[in-house]
């Protein structure tokens, strides 16, 4: 399937933007085939033509990325996991990155390893896939276009693939449930329509996600935060603490602060100027 025939994926959560980039930045997200689908979120590109650099912030999900670099004349390919902080990365001149967004808990699908042990971690493509990792990578940072890339990457996937486990398949989809559903706010509420008691459920994330249910929800609520303060009719700071779970606006100015790197006023204030 030629890539400009594929559906896009869902806009972008989580995208820090605090200035405006001296050239051109270009992103693409596109669906995979479907028997990738129970497994592969999106695939994703974003090229560059900068005059100066350019840091580029984003809040990751809790997801492996598998991705794919080239920046002056140099190539490279990681298997990243659950990164805790914000992600920030300094473009300069031309690249591109090109990445293959995995479904949370999926990559039990690629690999018997504890996601836990990716947290935090970004790991050469031969540490987890040896040669076959190697070859991919050189061969997608030589394409010169998103469909052959996506290509390598399906027919890599492919070859690999094996059925998700039971457990893992459940904590796939009551993760993404965690991203829309505003009556889980606390690990309680996840514990209760999971069915499972909360230690058995922090086990199961260990595992299979590498971050404990109560940082996802933070994460998931952080990145609805940061879009609705983006938005031109910001809420009351008070009210969106409230519905998001925070016992007090406090917490929620410290939590925000501690993720995004300002308060909650200072980015409504830069969201105002950059508008």
């Amino acid at each position: 399937m030629q890539a400009n025939a594929r559906r896009h994926a869902e806009p972008p959560r989580g995208i820090l933007r605090r200035a405006e980039p001296d050239g051109t930045i270009a992103h693409e997200r596109l669906l995979p085939i479907a028997p990738l689908v129970p497994v592969v979120a999106h695939f994703w590109s974003v090229s560059w033509d900068l005059h100066s650099p350019f840091d580029a912030e984003t809040l990751p999900h809790p997801t492996v990325h598998i991705t794919f670099e080239r920046e002056r004349g140099k190539a490279r390919a990681f298997v990243g996991g659950v990164s805790k902080q914000r992600f920030t990365k300094r473009l300069t001149g031309r690249g591109f990155v090109f990445g293959i967004k995995m479904r949370p808990a999926a990559f039990a699908a690629l690999s018997d390893e504890r996601a836990s042990a990716l947290t935090n971690r970004r790991e050469p493509i031969a540490r987890c896939f040896g040669k076959a990792g190697t070859a991919v990578a050189e061969a997608i940072a030589t394409a010169e276009s998103m469909a052959a890339r996506i290509e390598l990457a399906e027919a890599f996937l492919m070859e690999r693939v094996h059925p998700l486990p039971t457990e893992a398949s459940h904590i796939r989809d009551l993760v993404e449930r965690m991203a829309t559903d505003r009556a889980l706010v606390r690990v309680a509420d996840v514990a209760a329509a999971s069915g499972l008691e909360v230690r058995t459920l922090e086990r199961a994330f260990a595992r299979y996600v590498g971050v404990s249910p109560k940082w996802v929800l933070r994460r998931y609520r952080l990145h609805e935060a940061a879009e609705l303060l983006h938005s031109h009719a910001p809420p009351p700071l008070a009210s969106l603490a409230a519905s998001l779970g925070y016992a007090d606006q406090a917490h929620f100015a410290r939590d925000f602060r501690a993720t995004i790197g300002q308060t909650p006023r200072a980015f409504i204030a830069l969201s105002r100027i950059r508008a």
